[in-house]
C-alpha cells in the first residue's frame, strides 16, 4: 500500500462549514479514487485547511473492459456516434448477440496517474453552501481564497490543479505564532510539524484541548463553564492554536436576567458563561484565543472585557427602555406586524391564542383563576416582539416578555410558551404553561393548515413538524387528557393524521416499536394521546417478555387459520357451545376466556393497560396447549366450526386493545 496525503489550505473557512468539508472531501476521494481502494481514511479540519490521508493501491490493475454498442444494421449515424464517445476505431468492433461490442484491454496505471487525470476535476466541483471567485481564478470557485495545495504520494508531489494553484510539498502552520512554509514528507511529519508551528489539526484534539482548558481554568476560580456543545464545536473551528482564558463582569451587568447576558457573550462573542459553586451565575466569562500571549494573554483579556461591556451596555439600555412602560403597552404596536400575508398582524394572532386558551382550559376543567390567567398569557405572549431588547437579540423573544410580565403564573407562562423549541428541550410543566405553549402550536397548526401552507417532502418554512411535536410531547409529559378532535380544536382530519404521523416519526427516532401504534390504530383512529401511548407503552412492554413473545406467535397462528377459514363459511361471531368442548385442552381455553373476559373488560374501560396485557399473558399455556393437542379444522363440521369459534374469541380479547396482526417481527 502507499500513502496518500491530500490538503487544501485557504484563508479562514467559516466553522460550521467544517466538518461536513471533511465529509465531503472523504467521498469525493472515495469515488476519485476507487480504482485504487483508498482505505483507513482519515480527515482533518479546522479554520485554514482540510486534509486528507488515507493507504491506497500503488496501482490500478488491468482490466478487461466490455461495452454493448447499437444494434447490427443500425445506421451508420449511430455506429459513428458510439465510436466517437469511445473514441474507438471500427476495426475495434466485434458482432456478437445481435449488437456491435466494444471490447477493450485496460492497462495498468500508477495510482499517481489516476490521482492526476481524476482528482482535481472532481474536487473543482466541491460542494461549498457558499464559494466566491478571487484573484485570476475566473473559472474556479472555492469557499476562500485557496492558497495551498500539498498532495503526496508516498512522499511525491503529484501535481494536481486548483484554478491557479498547483500542489507541491509545501504547507504553513500558525499564521502569527509560526508562520512561513515548511516540507510535507507524511501526514504523520504533517500533523506532528504542524503542532510544532502551533497548529493542531485533529479537531477532535483540538475540542478536547479547549474542554479541558476551559475547565482547568474554571477550575482554580473555583468555578465551572456552562455546558454548551454547540458553541464549543464553533470555537473548535475559529481557533488553530486553542489557549483558554478568563475575564470579568462589571457587578453592575450582574443584574441583566441571565438570558440577555449570556445569549450577548454567545452570540455576539463566542464566550462562555460560568457558575459559581452554588450554581449561580458568575461574574466571568471564559473564551479561547488563538495566541499564546508574552504577557499571559491580559492584554487579550483586557480587550475582550471592554468589548464586553460595550456589549452589555446596550443591553441595560434596552432593559431599562423598555421597562418604562407594562407589556400591555407594546399591544398595539402589534397591529402594524404582519405575522403571515394570508392570516393577518401579529394582534390578530395574540387575540387567537388567547381565545383558544380559553378553549383549552375549559376541556381541561381549570378553575376561573387559572382560565383568566391563560387567557391573559395568550393575549401577551407576543408583545415583547416590539420591545428593544427583543429587536437586538430576537432569540430572546418570549423570554423578556415573561420578564417584562413581572414574576407571576402570565410571566412564568410567557417564558415558556414556545418551549420545546426541539426534541431535547424541555416541556412547560403546569397547567397553565402548557394551556398557553399549546394554544400558541394549535393556532399556528390549525391557520396555516387551513391556509394552504402545508409542508411538503422537500420544506417545513413555518416549522409546523416541529409544532406539531410540540404539541404531542407537552400532551403527553404533562398527562393532559385532552384528545385533539375534542369540539372546538382539531377538525381538520388532514392535521390531526399529520400530527398522529409525527407520533410515529417520534417513536421511530426514539428507537421505539413504532408499529406498535399503527397495530393500535388499526382498531380505530385514537386522538387521546396519553390513551394512545399508555396502549404502546403496555404492549412495548408485554412483548419484551417471553410470553409476549409466545402469545404474539399463537395470536398469528389463530388469527391466520380464521382468515383462511372465514372464506368458506365465516365469519365465527357465535359463542362456543360447551356441550361441544370434546379436549380438556379446549375446555381449560374455554373456560378461562369466560373467567378473564369481565376482569379485560375493566381494566382496558379503565385505561390500565398494563394489567390488561398481564391478564391476557394468562392465556399463554393453555393457548399453547390447545394447539398442541387440538385439530381445529375436525373432520367433524360441527367440532369444527365450535373451536373456530373459540379461535375467535381469543382474538376479540386482544382485538380489544389492537390489531396484532399489524406487529412486525
Amino acid at each position: 500500500m502507499a500513502e496518500f496525503f491530500l490538503e487544501l489550505f485557504s484563508e479562514e473557512i467559516p466553522a460550521r462549514m467544517q466538518a461536513q468539508a471533511a465529509a465531503n472531501l472523504a467521498k469525493i476521494v472515495g469515488e476519485a479514487l476507487g480504482p485504487v481502494q483508498p482505505r483507513d481514511v482519515v480527515t482533518f479540519y479546522g479554520a485554514r485547511r482540510i486534509a486528507l490521508a488515507a493507504n491506497i493501491s500503488p496501482e490500478m490493475p488491468a482490466s478487461e473492459t466490455e461495452l454493448r454498442g447499437p444494434k447490427l444494421g443500425a445506421p451508420s449515424q449511430a455506429i459513428d456516434g458510439f465510436l466517437r464517445k469511445n473514441q474507438a476505431e471500427r476495426d475495434e468492433l466485434v458482432e456478437e448477440g445481435g449488437h456491435f461490442l466494444l471490447r477493450r484491454h485496460v492497462a495498468a496505471r500508477p495510482a499517481a496517474d489516476v490521482i492526476l487525470a481524476d482528482l482535481g476535476k472532481a474536487l473543482a466541483a466541491f460542494p461549498w453552501p457558499k464559494s466566491m471567485r478571487w484573484g485570476q481564478s475566473a473559472a474556479f470557485t472555492w469557499v476562500r481564497p485557496l492558497r495551498r495545495i500539498v498532495c503526496l504520494l508516498d512522499g511525491a508531489v503529484v501535481p494536481i490543479a486548483l484554478g491557479t494553484v498547483v500542489a507541491s510539498d509545501l504547507s504553513e502552520g500558525h499564521r502569527f505564532l509560526a508562520p512561513g512554509t515548511f516540507k510535507v514528507v507524511n501526514a504523520a511529519q504533517w500533523q506532528a510539524e504542524l503542532r510544532q508551528r502551533r497548529v493542531i489539526a485533529d479537531a477532535t484534539a483540538r475540542r478536547a484541548m479547549i474542554a479541558d482548558g476551559l475547565q482547568r481554568e474554571a477550575q482554580a476560580l473555583g468555578l465551572s463553564i456552562v455546558k454548551d456543545d454547540g458553541l464549543l464545536d464553533e470555537v473548535t473551528g475559529l481557533v488553530e492554536y486553542p489557549v483558554p482564558l478568563i475575564g470579568r463582569i462589571e457587578q453592575r451587568f450582574m443584574a441583566l436576567p441571565p438570558e440577555v447576558r449570556e445569549l450577548s457573550m454567545k452570540v455576539n462573542q463566542r464566550y462562555f458563561s460560568m457558575r459559581d459553586a452554588a450554581g449561580e451565575p458568575a461574574p466571568y466569562f471564559a473564551f479561547v484565543a488563538n495566541i499564546e500571549a508574552s504577557d499571559g494573554g491580559a492584554a487579550i483579556i483586557a480587550g475582550n472585557e471592554r468589548v464586553l461591556r460595550a456589549r452589555l451596555a446596550d443591553a441595560e439600555h434596552f432593559w431599562a427602555q423598555d421597562r418604562q412602560h407594562p407589556l400591555e403597552d407594546y399591544l398595539p404596536k402589534l397591529k402594524s406586524v404582519v405575522f403571515h400575508a394570508k392570516l393577518g398582524t401579529q394582534f390578530e394572532r395574540a387575540e387567537r391564542i388567547s381565545t383558544m386558551a380559553g378553549v383549552l382550559a375549559s376541556l381541561l376543567g381549570v378553575t376561573l383563576e387559572d382560565a383568566y390567567t391563560a387567557q391573559r398569557a395568550g393575549l401577551l405572549c407576543k408583545a415583547d416582539l416590539v420591545t428593544g431588547m427583543v429587536g437586538e437579540f430576537p432569540e430572546l423573544q418570549g423570554i423578556i416578555g415573561g420578564y417584562y410580565a413581572g414574576d407571576n403564573a402570565i410571566g412564568r407562562a410567557i417564558r415558556t410558551h414556545y418551549q420545546p423549541k426541539g426534541p431535547t428541550d424541555e416541556v412547560p410543566r403546569g397547567l397553565v404553561p402548557s394551556i398557553v405553549a399549546l394554544a400558541d402550536k394549535f393556532d399556528t397548526l390549525i391557520k396555516f393548515f387551513e391556509c394552504g401552507e402545508r409542508p411538503t417532502g422537500s420544506g417545513d418554512p413555518y416549522a409546523l413538524r416541529r409544532a406539531a411535536l410540540g404539541v404531542i410531547r407537552i400532551i403527553v409529559e404533562n398527562g393532559l387528557p385532552l384528545p385533539l378532535n375534542e369540539p372546538g380544536l382539531i377538525v381538520d382530519h388532514s392535521l390531526l393524521d399529520f400530527i398522529l404521523d409525527r407520533l410515529r416519526v417520534k417513536l421511530r427516532t426514539e428507537g421505539r416499536r413504532f408499529d406498535i401504534l399503527d397495530s393500535v390504530l388499526a382498531k380505530g383512529k385514537d386522538f387521546n394521546l396519553v390513551r394512545l401511548m399508555r396502549k404502546i407503552d403496555a404492549i412495548e412492554s408485554f412483548l419484551q417478555t417471553d410470553d409476549g413473545l409466545n402469545l404474539l406467535a399463537a395470536y398469528r397462528r389463530a388469527a391466520n387459520i380464521l382468515r383462511i377459514e372465514s372464506a368458506k363459511d365465516g365469519p365465527y361471531l357465535q359463542n362456543a357451545d360447551p356441550e361441544q368442548l370434546r379436549e380438556d385442552t379446549e375446555r381449560q381455553l374455554a373456560a378461562l376466556l369466560h373467567e378473564r373476559r369481565p376482569a379485560l373488560s375493566r381494566e382496558i374501560e379503565s385505561e390500565n393497560y398494563n394489567a390488561a396485557m398481564k391478564n391476557l399473558a394468562a392465556y399463554r399455556k393453555p393457548i399453547d396447549q390447545f394447539f398442541n393437542d387440538v385439530t381445529v379444522n375436525a373432520d367433524d363440521p360441527s367440532l369444527r366450526l365450535n373451536r373456530l369459534f373459540l379461535l375467535n374469541d381469543f382474538v376479540k380479547q386482544f382485538d380489544q386493545i389492537a390489531d396484532f396482526s399489524k406487529l412486525e417481527g
